[in-house]
């Protein structure tokens, strides 16, 4: 099996891959259930990533699959252009009965990436609406993550997402982060750090507020390395654009459904945005879909601006709400219902940062932050930045553990199904591998 794998491996380009090294010397997933996947050769591996902070009910969820061959049985796809079907509408009711505040009309999308670029194209619709077209101006943080489409590029604040593909939009301005030098080993919030939130201020009073359409933060920024926001930070930014109408976006892509302990960040933080981006969870990753969260208000003088009988957003995609993915999403609402896996990861989620913290010690592991049921290791970095982090995934990986590296950290996000034992398995994988460097 695997020398035939080894032949068919040229046409695919892999995206975020070394694909060089990998097609030398590929890591194939086969099979997974539950905390686990198993390799083309029938290795055990445990997951220690949620897939890719995406299953957050473990794998092989029977409920969801039988949901999905239901509805392809059923209708296998209806267009959302001037047409709609029920399930679309029933599971758009499911995830407003989970937002905060009055963040109650849902878009669907298919990616992260499409849910930020619409969040976007929102903010600047709302803008138009109001008759304040002027507002075309972004602003968002150094070290942020906002998917890859054009739009979420100009957001991110990583270099190399950026630095091929010329100056993108214009328009985009970035805060700093929010890691700051004395925040090493921390369990949950920091401290100190929430005046950096007044860059926000001073982007107002550099460009005037009344030219921003919007501000898109990560709750806790997830794929830079899980940096978790000072106390106070984000209500602070809240206050900034209440001041200057400026609208507050959340994108929760990887921090939404339970990942801190509530079904979303702003709930746990207690700062309601006027928008929340998600997807990977939202359908538990068996289905690619996302959605959009918004404000009534905002959804409301979108819509009320437009002539009679016209189109009110000229923007969506083929696959926005596409049965299948409703059926999954649906589906997975449920499990976390029933399973109260929100709960149960609140719950977990003291034991597995104490166990990502007592990693400290290894001497390659320069600072560790956890939040809930993720945690962000920085690694020392070797001769080039990225090195490190690579060659320690690979070395994870063949010795039974899957995790996601983003430059020099290793970002461990075990589903909320995991028990004590599974934590333990992964941390001491951790420590087996790490302490040979």
């Amino acid at each position: 099996m695997a020398q035939v794998l080894t032949n068919t491996l040229e046409h695919q380009w892999i995206p975020f891959t070394v694909n060089r090294q990998f097609k030398e010397e590929p890591r194939l997933m086969a099979k997974a259930e539950g905390m686990y996947y198993w390799n083309h050769r029938g290795d055990k591996i445990i997951d220690a990533a949620s897939g890719m902070f995406c299953c957050a009910a473990g794998h092989g969820r029977k409920e969801i699959a039988e949901a999905v061959h239901t509805q392809l049985m059923e209708m296998d796809y209806a267009t959302s252009f001037n047409l709609g079907h029920p399930i679309a509408f029933e599971f758009a009711s499911r995830v407003a009965a989970l937002t905060p505040g009055e963040l109650n009309r849902v878009f669907f999308a298919n990616s992260g990436s499409e849910a930020v670029d619409t969040a976007m194209k929102i903010a600047l619709a709302y803008s138009s609406a109001k008759g304040e077209g002027q507002r075309v101006r972004f602003v968002s943080r150094e070290r942020a993550y906002h998917g890859v489409n054009f739009g979420g590029t100009a957001l991110s604040g990583l270099v190399k997402n950026r630095d091929v593909y010329g100056t993108g939009l214009p328009g985009v301005v970035h805060m700093r982060h929010t890691h700051l030098p004395e925040h090493k080993y921390i369990k949950g919030q920091p401290e100190t750090g929430a005046e950096m939130a007044e860059d926000l201020l001073r982007f107002v009073q550099l460009y005037g507020g009344d030219t921003i359409a919007a501000c898109f933060v990560e709750p806790v920024a997830g794929s830079t390395g899980w940096l978790v926001p000072p106390k106070g930070y984000l209500n602070r930014l809240r206050e900034i654009c209440d001041d200057h109408n400026i609208l507050l976006v959340f994108d929760e892509v990887i921090c939404g459904f339970g990942r801190t302990g509530k079904a979303f960040a702003a709930q746990t933080f207690d700062v309601t945005p006027d928008m929340i981006t998600m997807a990977k969870a939202l359908t538990n990753g068996a289905q690619p879909m996302s959605a959009i969260a918004v404000r009534d208000e905002i959804y409301e003088t979108v819509v009320n601006a437009a002539p009679e009988n016209a189109i009110e957003l000229f923007h969506g995609y083929t696959y926005s709400a596409h049965p299948a993915a409703c059926a999954a999403g649906i589906a997975s609402l449920d499990i976390y219902r029933d399973d109260q896996l929100f709960e149960r990861g609140e719950e977990m989620s003291p034991y597995f940062m104490d166990s990502m913290i007592d990693l400290q010690d290894i001497p390659i592991v320069d600072n560790i932050r956890a939040q809930g049921m993720m945690a962000g290791i920085d690694l020392a970095p070797d001769v080039r930045p990225g090195l490190r982090g690579f060659d320690a995934q690979v070395k994870l990986f063949d010795a039974g553990l899957h995790l996601k590296a983003t430059g020099d950290c290793a970002l461990v996000a075990p589903a909320l199904i995991a028990e004590k034992g599974h934590i333990d398995e992964i941390s001491g994988v951790l420590r087996e591998v790490l302490e040979t460097y």
